[in-house]
């Protein structure tokens, strides 16, 4: 058995700056366990093995967005991998180790921030791999190392002769100082040879065969059920509870009292949740949410927003836009509201969790290790370092799994039962009705019109509850009350001189939280809409309006072209059929789209969209195409149909008999169009969402000459 100090000789930490890629070579499993027990952690990034496996970790969660491939596609490109001796595998839930640095270090996915995170620190990191295995071959085969390259998980010498990496991985010896790697360094678009593949996706064969292992899969010997009864409205606490009933129910193990609820833990879940139906429970009336109305809440942010007088947080500010809006020789101004929408993932919100005296084992379906572990410390005590926490995959994220509070659920119960395995279960309707929603918002925005047409001002008034106000308070305070997520969208690349966003937040007590595309979904729509009215009155077509407004932004000019000859823009149509047009410069990538509506029975009838998209490097074609289709769907779901709204601060929708969301036969044909360019790759997993509203309503202004201006759409 190899000692500690002779594994440290075969392991190493690469990368520079922000991320370091702890590598070792030629590690056995158990070699690999010896380490870990030991607390050194030579596999935390990559293991090449001697057999020339080479074994990945993918520090980002899988929720169908592909970042389990898409992760170790950085390592195995600037490596030089063959791909088919390559295996995956998820990471632990260590942000010292796999953090994002998009996210300041935590080990968070979403906000499109993985593959922008990720991207360079993991080329480089590999890069400097790299090296480090030219300079063992160089000396293993006794050749200059300039006389060397790599190729498909081999060096090559100039005359022919190769190693394997395993080969290398027997005899390697890290260097005692590691060579240096900058950007400059890293592969020119031109020579990827795995980045811009379609290479198949290594979660797909598992979900496609049933062999997938979601949290709610989980499975331990002595393992017991726990389902939780929450107050009905947010804020409000448990008084008191006569769980007599429930306790009596064949199958109850024990009821355990929660700070905001109560939880009956049970052989099975049908049975937990059964006896939580004859919980008897009274709850406090005091929350801020109990005087919530959804259309009372909803007229007053109206109201707020276009209130010009109550000036609010300035979110940014680019020149004078009051000014030009004084001066202008005319001003188009519009309100726009969005109703709250709620995530309905596919698999519900679990997690299973043990606990052995001070330490605690979570297995949990989350976006977010960080959160769950700063949960579990302030919730229920347990110190970081006593925290072990396993991500499994996700069935359907969209934001809400960045939440820790079913972890914190489980972590409670199994507190109160040392030793024995808890899963806890959110029923659907748990899941929306104790959901985090996307916010109500209420938006006025005010543009100004020179003689010629063109935009020289544009005022944007955003009235919202807060995200980060809530999830981050430190990081919200910090920014002087700029709530990242809630405004994200209002920035553009369209030139307009004068540019000012305004936020003004409300506290009403209802918990928002972060949605697929969160702050560009809403604030997009009313951008997007507002530039195609102001196209019409002054008598522009709206594509070649907005190539004008994109002068000094070629990328995003060029796929508002591609769109326009991929829908065949100006062309006669069918009666009763006409095309809408938006684009989004969100997450660092252009996308623009097309819809061709109808409206039947009052309601829009979207027949086919076609979107064209510039995410940079373009990491698999083929998954960033399902990505747009996906969001597509998405938010031409929540456009059409979807919205939460409260009575009393309770949610009228609980389940999907009355929760609408869109239906097959209403998903349109959708037609993608990827379109690579040499840049930093942007965001993808929710790059789509944004231009399909404003697409919509943008035909449907065409077809009725009525604009709408409400998520979800108003009857036409």
């Amino acid at each position: 058995m190899k000692t500690v100090s002779e594994l440290s000789r075969r392991s190493f930490l690469a990368g520079s700056g922000t991320l370091a890629l702890s590598v070792s070579f030629g590690l056995t499993a158990s070699q690999l366990a010896q380490a870990q027990t030991a607390n050194f952690n030579p596999n935390g990034w990559v293991n090449i093995a001697a057999d020339g496996t080479v074994t990945l970790m993918s520090p980002a969660a899988e929720m169908g967005q592909g970042t389990m491939t898409a992760m170790p596609m950085l390592l195995a490109e600037e490596l030089d991998l063959d791909w088919k001796n390559v295996k995956v595998v998820q990471a632990p839930g260590n942000p010292k180790l796999f953090g994002n640095p998009r996210f300041g270090g935590g080990m968070v996915t979403g906000a499109s921030r993985t593959v922008q995170g990720y991207y360079d620190p993991i080329r480089m990191a590999g890069a400097q791999v790299r090296l480090v295995l030219l300079d063992v071959a160089a000396k293993a085969m006794n050749v200059p190392v300039t006389e060397l390259r790599t190729e498909k998980g081999h060096v090559i010498h100039s005359s022919g002769r190769k190693m394997g990496y395993g080969e290398l991985a027997k005899v390697a010896q890290v260097p005692s100082e590691l060579p240096k790697v900058d950007k400059s360094m890293l592969k020119p678009m031109r020579d990827f040879k795995i980045i811009g593949t379609d290479i198949a996706r290594v979660d797909v064969a598992s979900k496609s065969n049933g062999t997938a292992k979601y949290g709610i899969d989980q499975r331990m010997p002595g393992m017991l059920w726990a389902s939780v009864l929450r107050a009905p409205v947010h804020g409000e606490t448990l008084v008191k509870v006569d769980d007599s009933a429930a306790a009596a129910v064949p199958g109850v193990k024990r009821v355990v009292r929660l700070p905001y609820g109560v939880a009956v833990v049970a052989d099975s879940f049908h049975t937990a949740r059964k006896a939580r139906d004859l919980l008897k429970a009274e709850w406090s009336t005091t929350s801020k949410a109990r005087n919530h109305q959804s259309d009372k809440v909803l007229a007053e942010y109206v109201a707020r927003s276009e209130n010009l007088l109550d000036k609010g947080i300035d979110f940014l500010s680019h020149g004078n836009a009051s000014l030009s809006i004084a001066g202008a020789s005319k001003t188009f101004s519009a309100t726009y509201t969005s109703e709250m929408v709620s995530h309905i993932c596919m698999e519900p919100m679990n997690c299973t969790a043990k606990v052995d005296g001070d330490k605690i084992e979570v297995w949990a379906p989350s976006q977010s290790p960080t959160f769950i572990i700063g949960a579990l410390g302030g919730a229920a005590g347990f110190k970081p370092e006593n925290i072990t926490i396993h991500i499994t995959l996700l069935g359907g994220g969209f934001g809400r799994r960045v939440e820790p509070d079913y972890a914190v659920d489980a972590a409670l119960v199994a507190k109160a039962m040392p030793g024995t395995p808890i899963q806890v279960i959110w029923t659907r309707e748990d899941d929306i009705a104790h959901d985090k929603y996307r916010p109500l918002t209420s938006q006025h925005l005010v543009a100004a019109v020179d003689a010629q047409g063109k935009i020289t001002g544009l005022l944007h008034r955003v009235v919202s509850e807060g995200i980060y106000a809530r999830v981050a308070p430190p990081a919200f305070k910090a920014s002087g009350g700029k709530d990242a997520p809630v405004l994200e969208g209002t920035e553009i690349t369209y030139n307009i001189d004068n540019h000012h966003v305004q936020f003004m937040i409300e506290e009403r007590g209802v918990q928002a939280g972060f949605w697929r595309a969160v702050g560009p979904g809403y604030t997009k729509f009313a951008i997007e809409t507002l530039i195609d009215e102001i196209a019409r009155g002054v008598g522009a077509d709206p594509l070649a309006y907005r190539l004008q407004l994109l002068d000094k932004t070629p990328r995003g000019a060029a796929v508002v072209r591609e769109v326009g000859a991929m829908a065949n823009w100006g062309r006669s149509l069918p009666a009763g059929r006409a095309l809408g047009l938006a684009y989004s410069d969100a997450w660092n990538t252009h996308i623009a789209m097309v819809a061709e509506v109808s409206i039947e029975g009052g309601r829009p009838r979207v027949h086919q969209v076609w979107a064209a998209v510039d995410c940079g490097h373009a990491l698999q074609p083929r998954n960033i195409q399902a990505q747009v289709e996906g969001s597509v769907v998405f938010g031409l779901s929540a456009a059409l149909h979807e919205r939460i709204t409260l009575k009393n601060g309770e949610a009228q929708q609980t389940n999907l008999n009355s929760y609408r969301i869109l239906r097959a036969h209403e998903t349109p044909l959708i037609s993608v169009k990827v379109m690579p360019t040499d840049n930093h790759p942007g965001g993808m997993g929710e790059a789509g969402l944004p231009p399909i509203a404003p697409a919509v309503a943008n035909a449907v202004a065409s077809l009725t000459n009525k604009r709408l201006r409400t998520l979800p759409f108003a009857s036409v």
